[in-house]
């Protein structure tokens, strides 16, 4: 579990919030026929070829590596509703325009194990690529008005799993400031808070995580 006292213990690696992202649902066409399966998660299929079928992502992908399905990307991976994005974020210096919690997450899975199955893959990365720029950068300055306000509270909806993920560990570390100002003995280790704020969290040691 993640500590109380050490914001770099909050966070997840790229890895574990990849694999969190792998039980959301996707559709895919079958191109055989296959009975249910029948699993602790739930019971999916039968299968028909042609026949689209939803499944969680990790067993589209696995489905995938056999040359048993294509995949369907999401509706909101077309290149007309990622142009409105990127333009309504970039219109807007301080809202976060509403994506699927794991966007970042389930998009590269689908660009590493179905970039055939994406129309325009090309054009349909890059645009991720600036929205997750874009993105990137109002929570730094939502982060710096944060600190400049000396503020014990900060309101930013419609984040990301890997946005959320970056701002964790900065959060952590100024209630841990908070406290300690109210109640001293609640943080009994000061000498070692970083004043940094967040970088890439993918340095952390983890266990790595067996594929399914």
């Amino acid at each position: 579990m993640a500590g109380q006292t050490d914001p770099s213990l909050s966070v997840f690696s790229g890895e574990e919030v990849e694999f969190m992202a792998e039980d959301e649902m996707v559709k895919i066409v079958p191109n055989m026929r296959m009975d249910p399966l029948n699993m602790l998660c739930g019971d999916f299929g039968p299968f028909y070829p042609q026949m689209a079928a939803q499944v969680p992502l990790w067993l589209a992908i696995a489905m995938k590596k056999r040359g048993k399905c294509t995949i369907r990307p999401p509706e909101w991976m077309s290149i007309e509703n990622l142009t409105r994005i990127l333009e309504a974020e970039r219109d807007s210096q301080a809202a976060f325009q509403v994506l699927p919690f794991h966007y970042v997450e389930i998009s590269s899975l689908l660009f590493e194990y179905a970039p055939g199955d994406i129309p325009d893959m090309y054009m349909v990365r890059s645009l991720i690529n600036d929205i997750k720029d874009v993105r990137f950068h109002k929570v730094e300055s939502s982060l710096e008005s944060f600190e400049e306000a000396h503020s014990s509270a900060v309101m930013v909806k419609d984040l990301s799993a890997m946005e959320v993920n970056l701002v964790r560990p900065f959060v952590g570390r100024a209630l841990q400031a908070f406290y300690k100002h109210g109640s001293p003995e609640l943080v009994p280790n000061p000498d070692g808070m970083s004043t940094r704020r967040p970088q890439a969290t993918d340095n952390i040691p983890r266990r790595p995580l067996r594929r399914r």
